[in-house]
């Protein structure tokens, strides 16, 4: 084991992707006060970017008076990253010109693809001084860019490290032992891992690295990263501490996971089933991290989806288009909570005075409640609400009304009942209209 390894913490960077980049104070007060009493390099505190579509939050764009801030406080080396597909050399000065003497490590985040237009970039951040980083994404399919195996030697010009980032979580000890051996022909800087923990192999990857010689790795606070997370700190640490008798301060190590941990309550980052199967296949965590985190479909409809996306099948079925055969003035949504359940006797009052309300269920799980009334109703199927429907109708499915499923082609597939097979239709397009 290499006992000199250089380690950089990107919690605040990494685990940005749940908490749209916004952490409060105390949170990042505790996190430096911790970083300060261990054996910590780097901190990567989060990106600097132009302005992009949609919210980002403070530790997305960082404004220099919350780098300031952290540079007052942090004894550590600080580092942001940029994102290569979004900036350009016209962009640095902008982004990073009032950085200068602030930030001491700048990463790209690059596609292998990209490499060329990468190393543009490394020299407009050489010519500011900054200390360049190249974090090459999506190692599990590298071996497939041959243009980007002959761009390695232009990055020893222009950059001071060269990272393997396990994009997908989906390499094995053996493809960092293949990976390092290959990039090592034609680099001479210091090469540092990245992992993910979709495959639960980011701690033996990272080891097997630093038995490979590199010379940084990466880890987060409870593992908090995007999609299934990374390589916990205080797991590289405690073994580190056994293996290399490497001093830790385990007091303060317990208080920043407490902190983190409870964050890991609320967004519930690490692996399960759906990561697992993204990361065997080499897929792209950013959507599995939605569909899991909305909790709008089943892990079966998830790992079907993730299957059929990998072997480059279609997985869906063609009904007839649903058309409006009448008018109807009056509609009742009706979801899921329990407030339908708590306030039913009214709803039901209200829906036998008014037979010709048509009933649309976004949900099933309040469905049975409504099965005695003589309203049209329609249900919703998508993801998983094809198996909720059986499971709460059992073998009385209301084969009187209709199904209506999303548009075709259905990225998730929709799992029809058999009993309604006959009475399901799919919409032609959503439109979204504003109502006066």
């Amino acid at each position: 084991m290499k006992s000199n390894i250089k380690i950089l913490d990107c919690t605040l960077r990494d685990g940005g992707y749940y908490t749209n980049w916004d952490f409060d104070e105390s949170t990042v007060d505790s996190y430096i006060e911790a970083m300060n009493n261990l054996p910590i390099d780097y901190i990567e505190i989060g990106y600097r970017s132009i302005k992009l579509e949609g919210y980002l939050g403070e530790y997305f764009y960082l404004p220099i008076q919350t780098i300031k801030k952290i540079r007052n406080k942090s004894s550590k080396k600080t580092v942001i990253i940029l994102n290569e597909k979004d900036i350009r050399v016209e962009h640095l000065e902008g982004v990073l010109g009032q950085c200068i003497g602030l930030i001491d490590l700048v990463r790209i985040a690059v596609d292998p693809k990209n490499i060329k237009r990468a190393i543009v970039l490394a020299k407009g951040l050489k010519k500011m001084n900054f200390e360049v980083g190249f974090n090459i994404m999506y190692m599990s399919t590298w071996f497939d860019e041959k243009d980007f195996f002959r761009s390695l030697p232009e990055v020893n010009n222009v950059a001071d490290f060269f990272y393997m980032v396990d994009s997908f979580g989906g390499v094995y000890p053996n493809d960092v032992i293949k990976t390092y051996q290959r990039i090592k022909k034609d680099l001479t800087i210091q090469i540092g891992f990245h992992g993910h923990n979709n495959l639960e192999l980011a701690l033996i990857n990272t080891l097997t690295a630093i038995n490979c010689g590199v010379d940084i790795v990466d880890a987060t606070i409870t593992g908090m990263g995007r999609g299934a997370g990374n390589l916990k700190t205080e797991l590289l640490l405690t073994h580190l501490s056994s293996t290399e008798n490497i001093k830790i301060n385990f007091n303060s190590l317990s208080s920043v996971v407490d902190v983190f941990s409870v964050l890991q309550e609320k967004y519930k980052w690490g692996t399960n089933l759906p990561y697992m199967v993204s990361g065997a296949n080499s897929l792209p965590q950013k959507q599995v991290m939605e569909w899991v985190s909305n909790r709008f479909y089943s892990f079966n409809s998830i790992i079907r989806a993730l299957n059929n996306r990998s072997q480059g099948v279609i997985d869906n079925e063609r009904v007839e288009v649903f058309k409006i055969n009448k008018n109807c003035d009056k509609i009742l949504i009706i979801g899921g909570g329990a407030s339908v359940e708590n306030s039913f006797k009214f709803i039901e009052s209200f829906l036998i005075k008014n037979s010709d309300t048509l009933i649309i269920h976004s949900s099933s799980r309040n469905a049975s409640l409504f099965s005695k009334l003589k309203n049209d109703q329609i249900f919703c199927l998508l993801g998983n609400e094809g198996y909720r429907m059986e499971k709460v109708f059992e073998n009385n499915l209301p084969i009187e009304s209709k199904c209506i499923l999303p548009p075709y082609p259905r990225l998730m597939g929709t799992y029809i009942p058999i009993k309604m097979k006959d009475r399901s239709y799919e919409l032609d397009k959503i439109v979204f209209k504003s109502i006066d």
